[in-house]
């Protein structure tokens, strides 16, 4: 935990305000109910402020967690296979995809992954999504030709206004409208991997985000 807190606190260096005031605020909350609600003996004093202090602790390993996981991510953000490690690591159980991409672009490592779920089937790009154009074509006609009553979706990953940025990817997947049930989505993602083969030697593999270090200072 130490060194999650580490790497999230050289990354983002306000992130020690929220962390304070995720602990902070139960505590003083419940050191105030303590002492201003009427007819408090010893033992409801220490009840509320050790409710306090508990809220604290928990309320600071969720704000680590989500700080964390931007953190992590932000420092993968930009390589080839960061798309991937969102995918293994973020999604819900829901979701079925693979860590490696379906198509790559040769000369600049931009590729394409696929993942399915109760939205239907969502393409995502990685990297400069103008050279993907036509393999985003190719994934789509080949889906619509293999699963033609499964919705198609295309999620660009990069800072552009009309894209996401990589920790807000399983945010955007989810966004779309439910169309498949979990029997449907383990069917569909079944028929796909069977016809199709994803590109593995292309794009690094095993890539863990929360295994990312924050760079050294220069």
């Amino acid at each position: 935990m130490y060194q999650v807190f580490t790497m999230t606190r050289k990354a983002d260096p306000k992130s020690v305000w929220w962390f304070l005031l995720a602990f902070v605020g139960p505590v003083v909350l419940g050191v105030l109910l303590a002492l201003l609600l009427p007819g408090q003996n010893w033992l409801a004093v220490v009840l509320w402020i050790l409710a306090g202090v508990l809220l604290g602790v928990l309320l600071f390993l969720i704000v680590l967690g989500r700080l964390a996981e931007r953190a992590a991510y932000s420092q993968i953000a930009g390589q080839p296979g960061a798309v991937g490690a969102v995918l293994s690591n973020s999604l819900r159980r829901q979701w079925r995809s693979s860590e490696m991409p379906v198509a790559v672009h040769g000369r600049s490592q931009a590729a394409v992954y696929r993942a399915v779920g109760t939205p239907g089937v969502v393409l995502i790009t990685e990297g400069q999504r103008g050279n993907l154009k036509r393999q985003v074509d190719e994934e789509r006609r080949k889906v619509q030709r293999i699963v033609p009553n499964v919705p198609v979706h295309v999620v660009h990953v990069d800072d552009d206004t009309d894209g996401v940025t990589l920790h807000k990817l399983p945010k955007a997947m989810n966004q779309y409208k439910k169309a498949l049930n979990r029997n449907e989505v383990l069917a569909v993602a079944n028929r796909l991997d069977s016809m199709t083969h994803s590109p593995a030697s292309a794009i690094p593999k095993g890539m863990d985000p929360m295994r990312a270090r924050a760079g050294r200072p220069r």
